[in-house]
């Protein structure tokens, strides 16, 4: 266990975290699989534990620039490509989601791009909704710059609470602020497909 301990504090303190984070939140920002949000709570909590809070400060910047990029990249794939370009797009999970998406863009814009952005899936349909309707990008940019910095701080408060519960053990301390981080998605995910399933359906007219 010290050994493993020892490696992950080493990892944290190598500059290479900070070119992993920026990666996988980038790449996570428009394909939901990499798991960006386990990374900057895990590395939050070690870096809290470790008793190096100050290295949360340009964690959080790092990983709200890439949150922000990747979310812009999908809005721009969804401008040249669409929703149903690609076969993952068309099932049923992802197909619904890109439809709630454009049905929700048109009345409540600013608070569906600022919350799909803790959800996985559901951002990066939001977001390539967005750029498939047409939204205004200049509309869209400075939402993505404020749903990544929420979302950065939100993912370090995690890490920093399980990195305070248990001090000098980043391994544990990772695993709590992984789970906890977990669970919170869980609910938001139950949450949002309630009010999805309570939604009105649209008459179409005839």
């Amino acid at each position: 266990m010290d050994v493993i301990n020892e490696l992950i504090l080493q990892t944290v303190a190598s500059p290479w975290l900070y070119a992993v984070l920026l990666a996988v939140t980038i790449i996570g920002g428009f394909f939901p699989p990499v798991p960006s949000e386990t990374v900057l709570v895990a590395a939050a909590a070690v870096l809290a534990s470790s008793g190096e809070p100050w290295a949360l400060i340009p964690l959080g910047l790092v990983a709200a620039v890439g949150a922000t990029i990747g979310d812009n990249i999908a809005f721009v794939l969804g401008r040249r490509l669409g929703t149903t370009r690609w076969a993952w797009m068309r099932r049923p999970r992802i197909a619904s989601a890109f439809a709630h998406a454009e049905r929700a863009l048109d009345q409540r814009s600013a608070a569906l791009i600022l919350g799909a952005r803790y959800i996985p899936v559901g951002r990066v349909a939001v977001n390539m909704s967005a750029g498939a309707l047409r939204f205004p990008w200049r509309r869209f940019l400075p939402l993505s710059v404020v749903a990544g910095l929420s979302w950065s701080a939100l993912s370090l408060a995690i890490g920093l609470l399980a990195g305070s519960w248990i001090e000098d053990q980043p391994l544990a301390s990772a695993g709590i602020g992984i789970g906890v981080a977990l669970i919170i998605g869980l609910v938001i995910d139950r949450v949002t497909a309630a009010r999805r399933r309570r939604a009105p359906v649209p008459q179409l007219a005839g």
